[in-house]
């Protein structure tokens, strides 16, 4: 299974009033593992970017004055992403329709809704409440995003490919099983059952509660008193 992971940033928040995109960057995933394969691309956006958008990104009016204009990398990013591969985006529709925005400028056919996979959307699903940016999702799942001073597209689709590995339920395809060898059975009895063996992980993960999710636990304990069930049946480990 083919996904790519997906980023953009732009000269600000609506292509209906003119804004667009400045950069593209993207992650292929193949059955959930990165490749290697990048894709990226900064982008004349042909007009001014504002200072607030240039202290998000850091990309200056200056420094792409002389990138090309996405109508000549369009056939570079179609062919990176595919015609079937889902388009893994945080905050999905934000990106969704910058990129049909320029696409539909240049008279080429949009990218279907169907095909985005919100990360955003699946995050607020499994812990409903909590904040969910990329950098909370990082702090959650103990991912380092050490190098994000700036928001830049290829940085954080890295940083995304891992979160959404987390979101999914952890980088499972690391437990690949391996194949065993298989005995040839002796004529007129059964064929053995192949045992497998699974790869344990290098590392444990880290632990996925925040440090305020512990201290508001331990409140909700002492609020209940001394026959809480998890302080009779607490473990103690000598000093």
């Amino acid at each position: 299974m083919r996904e790519i992971v997906l980023d953009t940033e732009t000269t600000g928040f609506d292509p209906d009033t003119g804004d667009r995109l400045v950069e593209i960057g993207a992650v292929e995933l193949l059955n959930h593992l990165p490749t290697g394969r990048n894709f990226h691309k900064y982008i004349n956006p042909q007009r001014e970017v504002p200072a607030d958008a240039v202290a998000i990104h850091g990309l200056t009016t200056e420094f792409l004055s002389d990138k090309p204009l996405f109508e000549h990398v369009a056939d570079e990013f179609l062919d990176f992403i595919g015609t079937d591969a889902k388009l893994v985006i945080h905050n999905a529709g934000f990106d969704m329709k910058f990129l049909n925005a320029e696409l539909g400028r240049i008279r080429r056919p949009v990218l279907p809704w169907a095909r985005a996979l919100d990360t955003l959307a699946l995050a607020r699903q499994k812990f409903p409440g909590a904040q969910n940016s990329l950098d909370a999702l990082c702090r959650r799942f103990g991912i380092d995003n050490s190098a994000r001073t700036l928001h830049g597209a290829l940085l954080d689709s890295e940083i995304l490919a891992d979160v959404y590995l987390e979101l999914i339920g952890g980088r499972q395809p690391d437990l690949i099983l391996a194949p065993a060898q298989q005995r040839q059975p002796t004529p007129g009895t059964a064929s053995p059952t192949p045992s497998r063996a699974t790869r344990q992980r290098p590392r444990p993960l880290p632990p996925r509660l925040h440090p305020h999710e512990v201290e508001a636990h331990a409140a909700f304990i002492a609020s209940m008193g001394e026959k809480a069930v998890w302080l009779r049946f607490r473990v103690t480990t000598k000093g």
